[in-house]
């Protein structure tokens, strides 16, 4: 008895040496695939397609007390017509979101999984852009380090201009390097449309585009590109392609450029170097991450352990040689280097010259080229168990993410009970505002006016969707007026703590002087547990008789 015990209890030899075969086999299955032409791209498209979908039930559990972004409110309103620029930005967001909501309702996850699909879309370019730099085995490197990067992951939860610059910047730049490489006009309209592409996705984009135009002007073969018909082509066809949205800009008195100056322009050059040295350790803190589980992956290669014990200094110093690396061309390289040093450093320093005030989400666009251009350091060497080890690091840190969300949901909310900015009940006062006018008026709720902040989410959940109105600003989106007020009837909502609340109540006197005023008070309930209380002022003004 003891002996048949003894053999059923203990793993046999042979089932050891399968198990370890097999998973052999596997880790070289994906490092193929990761590198084999015809089943390279498959790959990577499922990679995203992977992270996008653990990465969107994600936000779904992180989210569930909230509402969504105003950002992303804004972007949903905006959707709702197809015009060649909104008020504050061009209008590529907006027809993005107007196309997503077309097929998807207007839910809390239907936004998340728009931002995801959309850094889904900018991983694949990002993999695309690095295949004109490295070899497909650093390439999926990279891939993987983006992924990582909290810019496509937890800090791409709201869709807005500055998260759909991680398609359309990739791509402004891989068009770039395709130009630079083969210097034909075919080339230089794909450029020029890939730039115009961008420019109608925020103008911010002119930090990239350029550094791209510096980049074409300091690289050594900077005379083969510039005598080429490639940059010169690429130039006319944006211009040609942007003239639908320059007549825009003409039309509404170049309004952004007004947002732009009176929003982000400041007096208090502390304020400004304050700003300034947020936005650069923000930037680092985020970019931190990914480098550094790159880093733990090129470590765990085989025989990491061995080395560990006996020269723990080689299992860094292995990872680096000298010699020519035929993994990288070392022109696009150049080109990739010297693009992310100006971005890098530019905006930071134009913010001081003038002024500026710098947010930390303009760093969002900024930096997918930071893993390139590291791995395609000529010096790095990268073993294809690399490959295996950031994959299996990525799933496991997505995985475990998915597991804690709910944990991690309660415990902010809990730390954050009182915060009204993130768990104040919108989407709950937006159906009593519709009931409300549907009660009195029997007819579909057309405008809300109010502040950004105030009236989006409104826009956004109410079923009627009304069109937002902000009289206070002179950049309203172009999608109702005042005259559409008077005619249609609208109801204003105001934060009563807003200081520009006297501001609001004398338009309001002056647009509707018989407009009904009333107070109401909303809260959210998540899993048993309340949220904050929010009252808001409400003014209803009817329809024109």
């Amino acid at each position: 008895m003891s002996r048949l015990m003894s053999t059923t209890s203990i793993p046999s030899a042979r089932t050891r040496v399968k198990a370890r075969v097999s998973f052999n086999r596997f880790r070289a299955w994906l490092v193929a695939c990761a590198i084999r032409p015809e089943a390279r791209l498959w790959l990577v498209i499922q990679l995203a397609i992977l992270h996008a979908v653990i990465w969107t039930f994600i936000l779904i559990n992180l989210k569930a007390a909230q509402d969504v972004h105003m950002d992303v409110a804004e972007a949903y309103g905006w959707g709702q017509e197809f015009l060649w620029g909104y008020g504050k930005h061009p209008p590529l967001s907006g027809w993005v979101a107007g196309l997503w909501f077309k097929v998807f309702p207007a839910a809390d996850w239907a936004t998340y999984a728009l931002a995801m699909a959309t850094v889904g879309v900018g991983m694949v370019i990002c993999w695309l852009l690095s295949l004109r730099v490295v070899d497909a085995r650093r390439a999926f490197l990279v891939v993987v380090m983006v992924a990582l990067y909290p810019i496509f992951n937890f800090k791409g939860f709201k869709y807005n201009p500055d998260l759909l610059q991680l398609v359309t910047l990739p791509l402004l730049v891989l068009a770039y390097l395709n130009a630079f490489e083969k210097r034909t006009w075919q080339s230089g309209i794909w450029f020029g449309l890939a730039g115009a592409l961008a420019l109608m996705t925020k103008y911010w984009v002119l930090t990239m585009i350029g550094a791209i135009g510096l980049a074409a002007l300091i690289h050594p073969d900077r005379l083969r590109f510039l005598l080429s018909p490639a940059p010169w082509v690429a130039i006319a066809t944006m211009v040609v392609a942007m003239i639908p949205h320059i007549v825009w800009l003409a039309g509404v008195h170049f309004v952004p450029l007004t947002y732009a100056g009176d929003t982000y322009s400041l007096d208090d050059s502390r304020q400004v170097h304050q700003l300034v040295a947020g936005y650069a350790l923000h930037n680092l803190a985020l970019l931190a991450l990914p480098v550094a589980l790159a880093a733990l992956a090129m470590a765990l290669v085989p025989h990491w352990f061995t080395l560990l014990l006996r020269a723990p200094l080689r299992i860094v110093t292995r990872a680096w040689g000298r010699g020519a690396n035929p993994g990288v061309n070392v022109a696009q390289a150049l080109n990739v280097w010297i693009i992310q040093i100006i971005v890098a450093v530019g905006p930071p320093l134009g913010a001081l010259a003038f002024s500026i005030y710098m947010k930390t989400d303009w760093g969002i666009s900024l930096f997918f080229l930071v893993p390139l251009a590291l791995v395609a350091i000529p010096a790095l060497r990268v073993q294809s168990a690399a490959l295996f080890n950031i994959a299996v690091i990525w799933l496991l840190l997505s995985v475990a993410t998915l597991a804690a969300s709910p944990w991690i949901a309660a415990r902010e909310m809990a730390a954050n009970a009182g915060n009204t900015a993130t768990y104040g009940a919108r989407s709950e006062l937006a159906h009593e505002l519709t009931q409300a006018w549907h009660t009195r008026f029997g007819s579909r709720w057309a405008v809300v006016a109010g502040t950004m902040e105030s009236i989006q989410p409104m826009v956004f959940y109410s079923p009627d969707h009304p069109a937002a109105l902000m009289p206070l600003e002179a950049w309203d989106s172009g999608l109702t007026s005042r005259e559409d007020a008077k005619k249609y009837g609208f109801i204003g909502v105001f934060d009563p703590t807003d200081g520009r609340l006297p501001a609001f109540e004398k338009w309001v006197s002056e647009i509707a002087p018989n407009a009904e005023r009333i107070v109401m008070t909303t809260r959210r309930f998540t899993h048993g547990k309340a949220g904050p209380a929010m009252s808001w002022n409400i003014y209803i003004a009817p329809p024109a008789k």
